[in-house]
């Protein structure tokens, strides 16, 4: 074990977990936790919480992220002979019936729905306790020697080692398994406009649909804003930067709430869960509930996930709980992921 800072950021849990702990507070997803969920399968109805992975469309809601890039391979392209080079090269004409594919992809990892993973944002924080802060990230690991990229490839030709996350990278979300009891709190009763949500409003929400949240407990929020996503058909403009209703972190309560709830994940059906914070002269994080979940607590958050379906289902019945299973690609070193949640009811 190695402890990896001498004082931790206020508020924080670092440590908590133990000195090299890369989960945070995805070690809540317990067996019990895994049982409660199981508990509120009821109808074996299963949703996707997945927009297709080429959605939104284009590049308006992130210049720096790009839509899939999806061909075949060079020589499984329906292709009649593929292995006749290789395993019948002794004969004049290939003998097999067989037509093959296969494909490749380019993938911007949190271009559609995804998770962030611990590794996604740091902070500049005096972790040595030398009155100097320097960059680091959940429980101490350190950017140049922990969690290293983008690398050119060593060789040159695509075979060659790229490091990036040596820690705190989805792969340990996707070991872990994910999945649990997740809640969902139909924030869609307030409208599309573009709008913070602070504490009060939230828990006005969870009263009159009578949600409550526990520990463990992966919390989603649905805005609407994965069904506008869709209706655009990718081809969304500059609208698609007003995303709905958002958690407004400028309500200390409210990051006060998030924290003491314990909650193991928190995910949206929009772009950042947040909006910007204000700016200011005083040095401060753009994204204070990714800096309170992702840098404090370590909590993964999810993004852009599809709610649509199983929001309606759930307002339906009068329930809010539900079996959740989201485990990202189980790809090292990755900053997020792509994923195909499904929630079981």
């Amino acid at each position: 074990m190695t402890k990896r800072w001498k004082q931790r950021p206020p508020g924080s849990n670092w440590g908590d977990f133990g000195d090299d702990d890369e989960l945070g507070r995805v070690n809540l997803l317990t067996p019990e936790k895994v049982l409660q969920g199981v508990r509120e399968v009821e109808h074996g109805i299963t949703f996707s919480l997945s927009l297709p992975l080429d959605y939104p469309g284009g590049t308006a809601l992130n210049q720096r992220r790009y839509p899939p890039i999806l061909r075949p391979t060079e020589d499984l392209a329906h292709n009649q002979d593929t292995f006749y080079n290789v395993v019948a090269r002794d004969k004049i004409a290939p003998s097999f019936i067989d037509l093959w594919s296969d494909d490749v992809v380019t993938l911007w990892l949190q271009y559609s729905t995804q998770w962030d993973s611990l590794a996604h944002q740091g902070a500049l924080f005096d972790a040595d306790g030398d009155g100097v802060a320097e960059p680091v990230y959940y429980n101490g690991f350190r950017p140049g020697t922990d969690i290293v990229g983008p690398q050119e490839d060593a060789k040159g030709d695509g075979s060659g080692s790229v490091s990036f996350a040596k820690h705190l990278g989805c792969e340990h979300m996707a070991a872990h398994g994910m999945q649990g009891r997740g809640v969902l709190i139909d924030v869609s009763h307030l409208g599309s406009d573009w709008q913070p949500v602070d504490l009060k409003m939230l828990k006005d929400i969870m009263a009159k649909d009578n949600v409550v949240v526990e520990p463990g407990d992966m919390l989603l929020l649905h805005t609407g804003f994965a069904t506008q996503v869709l209706a655009w058909e990718k081809n969304p403009g500059p609208e698609i930067q007003a995303m709905y209703p958002y958690l407004d972190a400028t309500d200390e309560s409210l990051l006060e709430w998030i924290a003491e709830s314990q909650i193991s994940a928190l995910v949206s059906d929009n772009y950042a869960v947040e909006g910007w914070a204000p700016d200011s002269e005083t040095p401060h994080t753009l994204l204070p509930i990714h800096n309170l979940c992702l840098f404090k607590l370590g909590i993964p958050l999810g993004e852009l996930w599809y709610t649509e379906e199983l929001a309606t289902w759930l307002r339906e019945h009068e329930r809010s709980r539900f079996l959740l299973t989201a485990p990202p690609l189980r790809l090292p070193g990755t900053m997020g992921s792509p994923l195909t949640p499904v929630a079981t009811v």
